[in-house]
């Protein structure tokens, strides 16, 4: 979880916990504030062990994500996205799952959910990730492919 209490960004990072199945998260879920209830600056992030939601960290040095971007005020679709990526991701759905560093939802205006990836010069993996997430979840919202430290598309869906 990431609180927003600090000025040291790493010091906002709070591991809630671990679970290794969908039915370990299934449990953590129904006790867990949806992406909506959270305030304004918080989010959520779901992790491969030993990977930290930061560019810094080696696995996300060279990678970026794919990227949804929704209104707060859509809080069902922001809520259902969540649980569809998440489950997608622990479900292991995707193809080349070794490329997933993990996933972030970013709670502001404007929402973000980012499948974070472990190394942008492998495109023909993240593309073929990027179709399969997009045909798997319940929205017409563009999907994009950014670097870490931009805004600006790579790819769009």
């Amino acid at each position: 979880m990431y609180t927003n209490t600090s000025k040291d960004w790493s010091e906002n990072l709070v591991e809630l916990t671990t679970f290794d199945t969908v039915e370990d998260y299934w449990s953590i879920y129904h006790h867990t504030k949806t992406p909506s209830e959270l305030p304004i600056g918080q989010g959520y992030a779901v992790f491969k062990k030993g990977i930290r939601p930061m560019w810094e960290d080696p696995a996300n040095e060279q990678g970026g994500r794919w990227l949804l971007t929704l209104d707060r005020k859509r809080a069902a679709e922001l809520d259902n996205i969540w649980l569809y990526v998440v489950l997608i991701l622990i479900g292991e759905n995707l193809p080349h799952e070794e490329e997933i560093c993990g996933v972030v939802v970013n709670i502001r205006a404007k929402c973000k959910v980012g499948v974070w990836m472990t190394n942008l010069k492998h495109e023909a993996a993240n593309l073929e990730i990027g179709r399969k997430l997009k045909g798997q979840l319940p929205t017409k919202l563009r999907l994009g492919l950014h670097s870490h430290n931009t805004n600006q598309n790579i790819h769009s869906l």
